[in-house]
């Protein structure tokens, strides 16, 4: 569609667009992000369609009905969902829960829309955007991942976590109280108000283990705990589990790790 009004997010507008130009019956797939959750519910019932949001499966289709996936209870709960399909429907998938496929092309033609959506009018008006703060690195794509949270104690010591990271070819990431206290930036950040991630490997070293953190790890890693509070409810979900102050034991991590590397490379 290539309209002016639209050079702007605008989920009413957009809304009002698709309305014009969704055919009856069609699977609409949103993002579940801010845009995605101001978008998706007002355009399923203008469509007279099935809504889910926060889908992070699909299991099966069974005819008309489609097997989901999808978080509840700020994530606590993961619920299975039968959703009838015959008049549509409208989802929002959890960024990150689907894993891209790759070396494929998508089938179908791009078609110009733009005559049947015609002139698009809304209240909203846009104001400004602020820029999200960037970072270097994308811990949704990393195989090894050295999570810290409250237990690290100051910003000074994130460097303790950086060293081990280096060290595993891993990357730094974290959970909401670190962001919270300015000391990684929010990309760092795991869990539902976070992303979503799906390492071979989760090291939680001083996270608590609140459900809202562990909602964003996905793909059955093996996780491994290092907290000195051995009643955390990180260690019921961990593969292994030490009681220890993080510290202290990072740092000799670290440098268990160098030596073993060192006699590899000999």
């Amino acid at each position: 569609i290539s309209n002016y009004a639209l050079a702007y997010p605008n989920a009413e507008l957009i809304r009002r667009a698709l309305l014009k130009i969704v055919p009856a019956g069609a699977l609409t797939l949103v993002a579940h992000d801010h845009f995605g959750i101001d978008l998706a519910p007002g355009l399923s019932i203008k469509l007279n369609a099935a809504f889910v949001s926060d889908v992070t499966a699909i299991d099966a289709l069974d005819g008309q009905t489609l097997k989901l996936v999808r978080q509840e209870f700020g994530g606590v709960v993961s619920a299975h969902v039968n959703c009838d399909i015959s008049s549509g429907a409208v989802m929002t998938l959890r960024p990150g829960a689907f894993k891209a496929a790759e070396n494929l092309s998508a089938p179908g033609t791009v078609l110009d829309k733009s005559a049947e959506v015609g002139a698009l009018s809304s209240g909203r008006r846009y104001l400004e955007t602020i820029v999200a703060e960037t970072s270097d690195v994308d811990i949704t794509k990393h195989a090894v991942l050295v999570s810290v949270g409250r237990g690290i104690q100051e910003k000074d010591n994130i460097g303790v976590a950086e060293e081990l990271a280096e060290a595993l070819g891993a990357a730094v990431s974290c959970s909401r109280p670190v962001v919270d206290a300015k000391w990684l930036q929010k990309s760092r950040q795991v869990g539902s108000s976070g992303k979503t991630v799906k390492p071979k490997v989760y090291l939680a070293c001083g996270i608590s283990g609140a459900f809202q953190h562990l909602a964003g790890i996905k793909g059955n890693p093996f996780i491994i705990a290092i907290n000195k509070n051995s009643k955390a409810p990180i260690f019921q979900v961990a593969d292994v589990g030490l009681v220890d102050d993080i510290l202290e034991f990072l740092p000799e991590l670290t440098n268990k790790v160098q030596e073993l590397r060192g006699v590899a490379a000999k």
